[in-house]
């Protein structure tokens, strides 16, 4: 990845999304931009001019719009080179060409098939997700989601169907959003993939994960999520990419990996946006 938010992707098939996308100004056969783009390129660059980038984590000056200073950059911890596969923490070691497991993950058997993350969570990624979640920050659901879109598309598949964890109905009125679906839809734009914003519910309201140790944060959500009962054609058959911000135990990914396949998936993956360490 490039300091200033942009990320180099990896070359397979499921990265032509971004190779589409790269170069907005180029039309076929070398023809030059429209108008338009360029007068919105030009307005782009006047209005830095006045308002200078900020660092999308704290505030300071940056390089690039939705990008990061060097002192949060550095803080990121992003998840590259040989990670899990099953829940994209960072491992030691060069990769062997073939699926490898952290520890966690092969004590703990996950129900999904594979799973990525962007950062660890430090400092850097716990502002950004609690300025998401609770400081009304919603744009930096674009740069969050265009990360988690890179870091998830070595698993990602054709016709698969992108949804996030779900909120009880009583919490998304008092946050007002679901960050996990702000996520969910920009992955999916930026891949080109379904979103299916409400393919689970949240059945009964559970208290807050904070606090819990490993065994409670299962059992606080053992039941509380299921597919939603007009959503199932959505689900039948189907690969689901499940999306969350963060990936502390695990609990609620499995609670909406295992709804979606009694649901009738084929196979779930996951993706977070960060990846809280163990112990963490």
């Amino acid at each position: 990845m490039r300091q200033g938010g942009e990320a180099e992707a990896p070359a397979s098939a499921a990265t032509d999304w971004l190779r589409r996308n790269r170069d907005g100004g180029a039309r076929p056969g070398g023809a030059a931009p429209r108008p338009g783009r360029a007068l919105r390129r030009a307005l782009g660059a006047a209005v830095r001019l006045v308002y200078p980038a900020a660092c999308a984590a704290c505030g300071a000056a940056a390089d690039a719009e939705f990008g990061l200073c060097p002192a949060c950059w550095r803080d990121a911890g992003f998840l590259g080179g040989l990670v899990c596969d099953a829940c994209g923490t960072g491992l030691p070691g060069t990769d062997p060409g073939e699926p490898v497991l952290c520890d966690d993950c092969l004590a703990l058997d996950r129900p999904w098939a594979r799973g990525r993350a962007v950062m660890d969570y430090g400092a850097t990624a716990r502002r950004m997700v609690l300025a998401l979640k609770h400081g009304d920050r919603l744009e930096l659901a674009r740069p969050m989601g265009d990360w988690m879109a890179q870091a998830a598309a070595p698993i990602l598949v054709p016709g698969m169907v992108v949804a996030p964890v779900p909120l009880h109905w009583l919490r998304l009125l008092r946050r007002r959003s679901n960050q996990a679906a702000l996520l969910s839809a920009r992955i999916a734009h930026r891949a080109g993939l379904e979103h299916v914003p409400d393919l689970l519910i949240r059945a009964r309201r559970t208290p807050s994960q904070d606090g819990r140790d490993r065994q409670g944060r299962f059992e606080n959500l053992a039941g509380a999520i299921r597919p939603h009962p007009r959503r199932r054609a959505r689900i039948a058959g189907r690969h689901v990419l499940r999306v969350d911000d963060v990936l502390t135990s695990g609990a609620t990914l499995a609670a909406a990996t295992e709804a979606c396949l009694q649901g009738g998936a084929a196979a779930v993956s996951v993706v977070a946006f960060a990846r809280v360490a163990k112990g963490g």
